[in-house]
């Protein structure tokens, strides 16, 4: 078997997107990280960081003056063999404290958040009203009987009492399952179920698009279906009050063991099941601090806005990076592209400095225009989702980034991850769609089939050492959970990604490697030929999908959505292709969509395309916020 990938979107030698001015170089967090460890540049940072995680990690502790309760005796413990590995033995601390009441006590007026509705209505907090209602509902809870270990959905729109909501779980101790706010009620009971929670919280409605949202009454479909539910707490979005008595804002935080759960966190998987990763206090607060302060280069009062859902990864890691931090979060409710330039307009209005987006996201708003806002208080924007193509980053890097004035922080991880695996650094150029370097902390390494390191081709991404932030498993699952990401290599964690390094040491992600196609003998990640397709002036997306061949073992399909007024023929779209990538690449069929299946981050779902095209099941389908996109694919095939 020929086990060489295509590996066609490394930009040339020599040309980057953004480079460091002196300023920007001074004023990262991350080169004074590198000066307390007497490091001189990124790739002894990282050395440090792997090698010596004790010394890195006490560091990070130390920079950004995160107040742990007790210090850790060791740093890890691998001694039950490295997929379940612990971090920061001894340690005790509350993850509350660390992100909400230790700034109400330091910056007690500083900003902390700004709700922006979608009809215009906003709001501001303080650290010191944020930590007061932290309390208070985190007092509510206990007086219904939550105590810590305990799980709690949290359902809600993006605004600053999901955060309270969050925080108020942390501060008793008690596990936060926050569910996708587009969920309808089947999705939420397998969650629900799944958990057995004993308690959600969610609101009436919330807005997006123009509609109005009915969440509670999605929640009371779902909870009759959940027996270990015992209460539902409502955050009243038209009063702008909960439903229950509030403490008067008293009670201590729980001090906590650092392995003590904080997170159940729910992905899709390719059967009817979601997995449940599950994130602690310790390793999940350390992770994403290092990587908001260190990759994003977040810093004390600047202002986030990343457009998310709680129930995605993104979501938990804004409200925990920026807390960590002691920066404020710009709560976006409803949808980034209604109307079409708010995004760039709640950016301008609000001053924020690090946004947040998916190039799935940008490529959606390229045919609404250019941003026509003042967007000059952007300091960094932070990508991550899914690979890019050359286009659309270089649309963002022009029009959003001031042609390299600030760089496009490009990172990647995963819901099971609890950070990130690969992310660009402040301290280096930028290359036009990499993801430049491992990040801090993490071993990583690309893998041929027979777990050998490659360059300058596309294999396995791997991870070859533990790591704070890593899930302690799927939820009650241990056997999925090893069978999922350790069994390819042994003792090495396996992705699902395809990945590559080139010639100057740039990583590059490919697509998912369970969605790889298997092409004249070649094997070629999707991310490939949707990039290539939308090389075409009329295409702004594409799903590549491969179907089995009598005589060629696979071909592939293009699925795509045309700009607005925009035409194009199915072979002129394969001439962009084969143009790229050559004629053994050429698709066999290429269809126009309306839309593509995605979820509420904007992930293009290839799985469920590819199951519709053929008929066959698509598994877990709870995360698309468009399930209507696949009864048109069915249509045109």
């Amino acid at each position: 078997m020929n086990t060489k990938l295509v590996y066609t979107n490394v930009p040339e030698l020599g040309r980057y997107a953004w480079t460091p001015s002196t300023e920007q170089l001074e004023q990262a967090n991350v080169v004074r990280l590198a000066s307390l460890l007497g490091c001189e540049d990124y790739r002894a940072l990282h050395r440090v960081s792997v090698e010596e995680p004790d010394r890195f990690w006490r560091a990070v502790r130390d920079d950004l003056r995160i107040p742990l309760a007790r210090a850790w005796d060791s740093v890890l413990d691998d001694s039950r063999g490295i997929a379940w590995t612990t971090w920061f033995e001894g340690a005790r601390l509350n993850l509350a404290d660390v992100c909400v009441h230790r700034w109400a006590v330091e910056r007690p007026d500083a900003l902390a958040a700004v709700f922006q509705g979608e009809d215009g209505v906003r709001d501001e907090w303080t650290f010191a009203a944020l930590s007061h209602q932290v309390v208070q509902l985190a007092e509510a809870l206990a007086a219904l009987g939550v105590t810590a270990g305990d799980r709690v959905a949290i359902y809600m729109p993006m605004c600053p009492e999901v955060a309270v909501a969050a925080h108020a779980c942390a501060h008793i101790g008690a596990v936060q399952v926050p569910i996708f706010s587009g969920f309808a009620a089947p999705a939420i009971v397998q969650r629900l179920r799944d958990a057995e929670a004993k308690v959600v919280i969610t609101a009436d409605y919330s807005l997006r698009r123009g509609a109005r949202i009915p969440m509670r009454h999605t929640i009371d479909e779902a909870v009759h279906e959940s027996p270990s539910v015992e209460h539902v707490v409502e955050w009243s979005r038209a009063d702008r009050a909960w439903d229950v008595e509030l403490g008067p804002g008293e009670l201590p935080a729980l001090e906590l063991p650092s392995e003590a759960p904080y997170l159940l966190a729910y992905t899709s998987g390719t059967t009817g099941k979601p997995k449940g990763a599950l994130h602690v206090q310790g390793g999940f607060l350390l992770s994403i601090a290092r990587e908001a302060a260190y990759q994003s280069d977040l810093k004390t009062g600047d202002r986030m806005l990343f457009a998310t859902d709680m129930g995605w990864i993104m979501g938990p890691w804004t409200v925990v990076g920026a807390g960590a931090v002691g920066a404020a979060v710009v709560f976006m409710e409803g949808a980034p592209d209604w109307p079409a330039d708010r995004l760039w307009r709640l950016v301008e209005s609000e001053r924020v400095t690090m946004l947040g987006v998916s190039p799935t996201l940008v490529r959606a708003l390229i045919p609404k225009g250019e941003p026509a806002a003042d967007l000059s208080s952007l300091r960094a924007v932070t990508t991550t989702g899914e690979p890019w193509n050359r286009g659309p980053y270089d649309w963002l890097n022009e029009h959003v980034c001031g042609s390299g004035r600030i760089p496009i922080v490009n990172i990647s991880g995963g819901t099971e991850v609890g950070a990130c695996f690969l992310g660009v650094t402040i301290m280096a150029p930028t290359k036009p769609c990499s993801l430049g370097f491992p990040a801090l902390g993490q071993d990583m390494e690309v893998y041929d089939d027979f777990g050998k390191p490659v360059r300058a081709e596309v294999g396995e991404l791997v991870c070859k050492r533990p790591w704070p932030g890593m899930t302690r498993g799927l939820w009650r699952d241990p056997e999925r959970f090893l069978e999922t990401y350790w069994t390819r290599f042994p003792g090495v964690w396996t992705h699902g990604d395809w990945a590559s390094v080139d010639e100057d040491g740039y990583w590059f992600l490919h697509g998912r490697s369970d969605d790889t196609l298997n092409i004249a003998g070649k094997r070629i990640g999707p991310a490939e030929l949707e990039s290539a397709a939308v090389n075409h002036p009329a295409v702004t997306e594409a799903a590549a999908i491969a179907v089995p061949h009598e005589v060629k073992g696979e071909v592939p399909w293009l699925f795509c959505v045309l700009r607005p007024g925009q035409e194009a023929l199915p072979e002129d779209v394969a001439r962009a292709v084969t143009d790229e990538l050559g004629k053994s690449f050429k698709p066999e069929r290429v269809f126009f969509v309306s839309a593509l299946p995605k979820t509420r981050s904007a992930k293009i779902v290839r799985r469920a395309v590819r199951a519709t095209a053929l008929g066959e099941d698509p598994g877990d389908l709870s995360t698309l916020e468009n399930p209507e996109s696949l009864e048109e694919i069915a249509r045109v095939v």
